[in-house]
């Protein structure tokens, strides 16, 4: 037997997953709350003994670790263009791991800096312009930035014209320079920044959250939790040595508060008569929807799809879901535990948050006459070939519709110019394994991949 360790420091609970590398298998897991307001390895010692208590004591050979606690990483950017050096931008810090608390295109203006400085992000990323372009927006936002007292590390990515200026009008800040996200028009190259913001979440942030208390556990110093998550996507889409994934996959985690998707596909456009507009996405890709979650961010869904349709979907009167949906709102901890009126009314929730957040993941397509006749112009990514989907949340995992709500995730004739998927298969991860696999993937991925086959509960799409 050869144990590891895998620890995710959650927002409100530490989730613990013991792992036998050697019978590539899970030993148990356990999950504690997490006390990062006092000392977070209280927390982690009492996920220790729940856990075991169901495994027997283990001398764990390593012990690797994430963490969204804290309110995880939080970043502001800045581009120039909102359709493009700012959505570069987004991307890019969207794909490190982070939550996006502030996003801002063309010349910042004093209310922007002020309110900066009451987000308090962890990391600030100043792009603008590719290279050889404009630049006049980065250099004159870096000289708002300057005024700050330095609290964040600045990553600047944009033109690589005006680097030297940005740096020197920020001499008094902790700056680190990148590549420019999007060197040419229509060209992306997140990598780079995205490694860089890793770095600092490690040798910066988490000392400052407190989670540096709980290192001396460890072997390998943490991921934001996303990251995990999205390594975990890229292997099982993708496979590794020895070990094939299962294809080109969307995933969806439905939270109390967000709904987080990511998606491992090309997504380029597939007809002949089909055009493309704006910047080519990454293959794997990560949104966060903000307004959409199922108690702290129930009204999101309420207002994204209107009472009638969660009145349908529920069999409960218009009226009463309203009712319902502002109790929830107030009771973030409700689970409906045997009520059959919440039991209905969280599926409807749950239906409609996967729905409205794939569909704003996912790309559209529109209509065009051109001289050459009929033309469609697709607008992000082309998912309708993604065979596989991904589920995981507590109001998919705790019910046995989940196959019945992830469906939504999929291609409707209501919606025919989402470019969604068509005729999936559902993989659901009752067990919150996702992060914990991501972790073993950076040192066992044939490990992690077989255990996520076997454990991901799996239904064909006629099922």
């Amino acid at each position: 037997m050869r144990p590891v360790l895998l620890i995710d420091f959650g927002s409100t609970y530490t989730k613990l997953t013991a792992v036998d590398v050697e019978a590539e298998t899970i030993l148990g897991t356990a999950a504690s709350y997490t006390t990062v307001q006092t000392d977070i390895g209280d927390g982690l010692r009492k996920g220790l003994a729940l856990l075991e208590a169901k495994t027997g004591k283990l001398n764990f050979e390593k012990t690797y670790a994430c963490s969204s606690a804290a309110g995880g990483l939080r970043m502001v950017a800045s581009g120039l263009v909102p359709e493009l050096t700012s959505e570069a931008a987004k991307l890019a810090s969207l794909g490190a791991g982070a939550k996006i608390v502030g996003l801002y295109s063309y010349q910042m203006t004093e209310e922007d800096i002020d309110e900066i400085a009451r987000l308090q992000p962890d990391i600030f990323l100043l792009v603008g312009g590719t290279d050889g372009g404009n630049t006049a927006c980065i250099e004159h936002n870096a000289r708002m930035l300057a005024t700050m007292e330095p609290k964040f590390p600045i990553v600047i990515a944009g033109n690589r014209n005006s680097v030297r200026a940005c740096k020197e009008a920020l001499a008094d800040h902790e700056v680190y320079v990148c590549p420019n996200v999007m060197p040419k028009f229509g060209v992306l190259n997140i990598e780079p920044t995205q490694k860089q913001i890793r770095e600092i979440f490690l040798n910066k942030i988490i000392q400052a959250k407190g989670l540096s208390k709980a290192a001396e556990l460890l072997s390998d110093i943490m991921m934001p939790t996303p990251s995990a998550v999205m390594a975990a996507m890229e292997l099982l889409s993708e496979g590794c040595e020895g070990e094939s994934g299962i294809g080109d996959l969307i995933a969806v985690d439905v939270g109390g508060a967000t709904t987080d998707i990511y998606s491992m596909a090309d997504g380029m456009p597939e007809g002949m008569n089909t055009v493309f507009k704006g910047i080519p996405e990454p293959f794997a890709k990560r949104t966060v929807e903000g307004d959409i979650g199922m108690r702290y961010s129930v009204h999101g869904i309420l207002e994204a799809v209107g009472a009638d349709r969660l009145s349908k979907l529920s069999g409960i009167r218009r009226g009463r879901v309203e009712e319902l949906v502002a109790w929830l709102r107030e009771h973030t901890d409700s689970v409906p535990d045997g009520n059959e009126e919440l039991e209905r009314l969280d599926h409807a929730l749950a239906s409609m948050a996967i729905e409205t957040a794939v569909a704003r993941h996912a790309g559209t397509m529109e209509e065009t006459y051109t001289m050459m006749g009929l033309t469609y112009v697709q607008t992000g990514k082309n998912l309708t070939h993604v065979k596989q989907i991904v589920v995981t949340g507590g109001s998919l995992i705790h019910t046995k519709d989940t196959a019945a709500i992830a469906k939504f995730a999929q291609y409707s004739p209501a919606q025919p110019m989402s470019l969604r998927p068509k005729n999936a298969d559902i993989w659901v991860d009752r067990s919150y394994i996702l992060a914990a696999m991501g972790l073993l993937s950076k040192h066992h991925p044939q490990v992690a991949l077989r255990i996520m086959k076997k454990e991901l509960e799996h239904y064909g799409h006629s099922e």
